[in-house]
């Protein structure tokens, strides 16, 4: 009885202690000791040399956070100490606060980087006294449950600019995800500088989803190596999007010659797969793309190309090569373009990444991830997973964050009666992911994405972000079996008042006191994969 007795106390001890600090994603193991540690002013931090790096961006963390100093100091006069541990796995970390200091410890720069994510938030949520914050005296052990924690945005159909990418990388870090997916190419505009092809970003830069003769807009390759120099900082890898065949309208419209044509909805909306210059273009596009990303990875996309490829069933050129090569449909000329382009990235020690409409294309197993995101058909996922590809999950329903999160919400969407609230994101991916048997070990993660049709202005972007990018993190992170959602609602009610202070017009799950930013010119315009 009074083993039972001791245990439940220290069970409502340590839930006090999370629930006091806040963390997000909740930590594999927390536990409380007694006391406090005062940190203020000017302190010493040191560390082994293998993370030089990282005491550099801990110090402009502290610096610009909290407005606390910190200098390089001998581990005896140190209050804060970075340690190697080579025992932990990548990633992993272990972060303990005593009355004297503090230390963390990880195998990896990855594993200091979340580690300061959790000490960013204790510090966030401790008591102030003065200049000083009280921070609780606590051991974590934390590793995450899946390696690729990720995030994608759309900028083809609407630009928000590097200001605006570098907080979300920030908020990102916060929350312990590690794949910014950057959706930079489809109908709307290209918004790439590509030295060879300057016209891609002059010409295909203007306009944006709703209004074609926008001012151009596009990022230099400068503001790409700063903002990838920036998320690297921040342990999250860059993950270029260059969208074929379909989604081209914007490269097409800068060098018509690329065109595979399209229809009377999406003009121009295919790259020609029938000529070898595409296939020459498009390489020396991907050459750049690589030189400017160090990431191993290019999405390619892949997807829905039969909205515009009926063009193709006129084509000359494209007969021609369906007879000279034995393709039977204009899904095989897909497949077959998909696979010219994937031996072009592959040429450059790069992998692909394609959504699911790619599963049958015939694709190196050892050299593709696949994204399954049409959430009604299941069907896909089961056999990406049975052909033995890797995959990301990245499905509609609960994952698409241009959905809305509540009912009454007008101007973002749904399907059918179906939209993405809260709880449903954090619920991802927890015991379900038990059905998949051995092939669970295929899955390399999670990923949320927003597409901008109804994202026209940054308060539209960050209302439909959070607080679900929280959630996302948590389902990330955690394993289904240590997720709590009543005790994560009491932990996001402490970050609500993080967001207002950031300047971010976020949803209010909890009283609805931000009202949905309206679509001011509501577009006429439909999803292109809506349900019929």
């Amino acid at each position: 009885m009074k083993r039972k007795l001791v245990f439940i106390i220290t069970y409502l001890l340590i839930q006090n202690v999370t629930a006091q600090i806040a963390i997000i994603p909740q930590p594999l193991a927390c536990k409380m000791g007694q006391g406090e540690l005062k940190l203020e002013g000017n302190f010493g931090v040191t560390g082994d040399a293998v993370f030089e790096s990282s005491l550099h961006y801990l110090r402009k963390l502290m610096l610009g956070r909290f407005g606390i100093s910190t200098y390089t100091s001998m581990e005896k006069d140190a209050k804060m100490i970075v340690k190697l541990d080579s025992k932990l796995q990548h990633e992993a970390y272990r972060l303990n606060i005593d009355r004297k200091g503090i230390a963390i410890y990880a195998s990896d720069r990855s594993g200091i980087v979340n580690a300061l994510a959790s000490l960013e938030q204790v510090i966030t949520g401790a008591e102030r006294k003065g200049n000083a914050f009280l921070l609780p005296v606590l051991n974590i052990e934390d590793k995450p449950q899946f390696g690729w924690r990720g995030f994608m945005l759309d900028e083809s159909r609407h630009f928000f600019g590097k200001e605006k990418v570098k907080s979300l990388l920030d908020w990102m870090a916060f929350y312990k995800l590690n794949k910014f997916h950057w959706h930079l190419t489809d109908e709307p505009a290209w918004r790439l500088s590509i030295q060879k092809y300057p016209w891609l970003a002059q010409v295909g830069g203007i306009g944006n989803y709703l209004d074609p003769y926008a001012p151009v807009q596009y990022y230099s390759q400068a503001d790409i190596s700063e903002i990838i120099t920036y998320a690297a900082e921040r342990n999250i890898e860059v993950i270029p999007e260059i969208d074929m065949p379909g989604h081209a309208t914007a490269a097409n419209r800068a060098y018509p010659f690329l065109s595979g044509g399209g229809n009377e909805k999406h003009p121009d909306f295919t790259f020609h797969p029938a000529k070898n210059t595409t296939y020459t273009f498009l390489t020396d596009v991907l050459r750049e793309v690589k030189t400017l990303f160090p990431s191993v990875y290019i999405h390619l996309g892949g997807d829905e190309v039969a909205f515009g490829s009926d063009a193709w069933d006129n084509d000359i050129k494209v007969q021609e090569l369906k007879k000279t090569v034995g393709l039977k449909s204009n899904k095989e000329v897909e497949a077959y373009f998909i696979r010219r382009m994937a031996d072009s990235v592959a040429g450059i020690n790069g992998r692909i990444i394609v959504w699911d409409e790619m599963v049958d294309a015939k694709l190196a197993k050892d050299q593709t991830v696949m994204m399954w995101w049409r959430h009604d058909k299941p069907e896909q996922l089961n056999k990406i997973l049975d052909k033995g590809y890797q995959v990301i999950l990245t499905p509609r329903l609960p994952m698409y964050f241009d959905f809305v999160q509540q009912e009454n919400h007008k101007y973002g969407r749904k399907w059918g009666k179906g939209f993405n609230p809260l709880q449903d994101v954090f619920d991802f991916a927890g015991s379900q992911l038990d059905s998949l048997g051995k092939r669970k070990k295929q899955v390399l993660g999670i990923q949320a994405n927003l597409w901008t049709e109804t994202v026209t202005n940054v308060s539209r972007l960050d209302y439909l972000v959070f607080p679900r990018i929280a959630a996302l993190a948590e389902a990330a992170w955690a394993p289904g079996t240590g997720r709590n959602f009543d005790e994560f609602a009491k932990k996001l009610k402490k970050h609500l008042p993080l967001y207002r202070d950031q300047g971010l017009y976020y949803f209010d799950p909890f009283t609805d006191s931000n009202p949905e930013p309206a679509v001011i010119k509501k577009s006429q315009k439909q999803y292109i994969d809506n349900p019929k």
